[in-house]
């Protein structure tokens, strides 16, 4: 068979940010074997970075696989990435012959050999979880923009009934200090103004500082604090059952670290946490909401939310409105149960009607979008720092954020990266408006 070792290469990324991070690790291991980057399936492999976390995500990724053909009717070399590749593994190759490779989530390291043996006319298969290998065998990260993805936790032991994560990622893996704080600064070194930490559960990180310490994620903060020209350090996702006295003492006294935090509760009916698996109460999860704003009184608080989890009845959902008053979200994502084959949830009984969870999805994204409206408007007149971080439509606009998250519009001399002063103007539903003040914040 002939030799079909490619040349270019096209990472496509569905879903967290965690698979953003991966994408552009994979990316960089493939220019590290001398391959450049092009566009769709032009390019002489297709890299599909695939999202396990709703319901038809698999015919999804097949539905992808179809469309990868060129105008004369040949086909890249197809690469399936990601947690539909865990959880499908060789089912992907039977159903859709035209794949490759098949990589899981922990195992992407490995992508260049796998693409040499695909090279070759061999089916590359691999879903193994050896994480630790996995960093260790990264290439060096190489310039990007002024924000950065930089993963520091992987996997999840909370075992939530409707979640797949625990099998698609494995159990929950901290990386060392060392590595992180050496990464944060490679990505400062090349451009970086603001690292975001990423984990399935980034605030259950845990490991040892250069004096053989123990330290948890607030530690962590504390040190990428000192690394100069870091401006900004956010995390996310967080576990309520994971926030620590010292990561909510961090919001006061770690300078960088931003007010915002992203924190699910999922429910706001105890019957139904239960049910999920989740190890916070409603009442746990509201203190913790008070001592966070005790600390920061500023901070955004932004949440995940499912409506119709098996057996939820009308009384339980208005109970998830109750908690979505009392808290007040600034942002917040929320979605329809979605049942994922080998979690315990999808065999209960009761599942909820479609037409019943999406009554109940309107009504709840209207509430969370009034509160999220109320809280840009909020903003309006105020006087902030805003980090540069894409152009916009317009000539001249540029687009960043403000501390709590929001994308501001705004035309401006200032480069991409820079970190300005800025007064909000206008505020829609979804960003703002803002005007730059003479004095620069950087």
């Amino acid at each position: 068979m002939n030799d079909r070792t490619p040349k270019t290469f096209h990472v496509k990324s569905f879903g967290c940010q965690m698979n953003v991070y991966d994408g552009a690790r994979m990316a960089e291991l493939l220019e590290a074997q001398g391959m450049s980057a092009a566009e769709g399936a032009e390019a002489d492999l297709v890299v599909l970075n695939t999202c396990h976390i709703r319901e038809k995500a698999a015919e999804k990724v097949y539905s992808d696989i179809g469309r990868l053909k060129r105008e004369d009717g040949s086909r890249p070399m197809i690469a399936v990435a990601g947690c539909v590749a865990q959880a499908e593994g060789a089912e992907i190759p039977r159903r859709a012959p035209s794949v490759d490779i098949v990589v899981g989530p922990q195992a992407y390291h490995r992508l260049p050999e796998m693409v040499a043996k695909a090279g070759a006319g061999q089916r590359a298969l691999d879903t193994d979880m050896p994480i630790q290998s996995k960093f260790g065998s990264l290439p060096a990260r190489r310039k990007q923009g002024p924000t950065a993805f930089l993963t520091v936790q992987e996997g999840c032991d909370k075992f939530c009934t409707y979640c797949v994560v625990p099998y698609t990622r494995g159990a929950e893996v901290s990386r060392s200090w060392s590595a992180i704080v050496d990464e944060a600064k490679a990505l400062v070194d090349n451009g970086a103004r603001e690292i975001t930490l990423l984990g399935q559960n980034v605030n259950a990180w845990t490991g040892e500082d250069e004096q053989g310490r123990t330290q948890g994620l607030d530690g962590l903060a504390r040190a990428l604090d000192k690394i100069d020209g870091l401006e900004r350090i956010r995390y996310t996702t967080s576990h309520p059952n994971d926030m620590t006295d010292g990561l909510i003492r961090a919001h006061t006294e770690v300078a960088k670290l931003m007010p915002f935090l992203h924190l699910p509760v999922q429910s706001g009916n105890g019957r139904i946490l239960k049910a999920m698996n989740r190890s916070h109460s409603v009442d746990s999860y509201l203190r913790i909401i008070e001592r966070v704003r005790e600390s920061r009184p500023d901070i955004a608080i932004s949440g995940d939310f499912i409506v119709g989890f098996p057996g939820e009845t009308d009384a339980e959902f208005e109970d998830t409105l109750k908690i979505v008053a009392a808290v007040n979200y600034a942002q917040a994502y929320s979605f329809k149960y979605s049942p994922r084959p080998g979690t315990p949830a999808a065999e209960m009984d009761d599942q909820v009607p479609a037409e019943e969870m999406d009554e109940r999805l309107q009504r709840l994204q209207a509430l969370l979008n009034e509160q999220q409206q109320a809280f840009n408007q909020a903003t309006v007149g105020r006087r902030t720092s805003v980090l540069l971080e894409r152009h916009g439509k317009r000539p001249g606009q540029l687009i960043g954020k403000t501390p709590w998250l929001q994308s501001v519009h705004l035309e401006t001399s200032a480069a991409i990266g820079d970190l300005i002063e800025v007064e909000i103007l206008s505020a829609g539903p979804n960003s703002l408006a803002g005007a730059q003040l003479m004095r620069n914040a950087a």
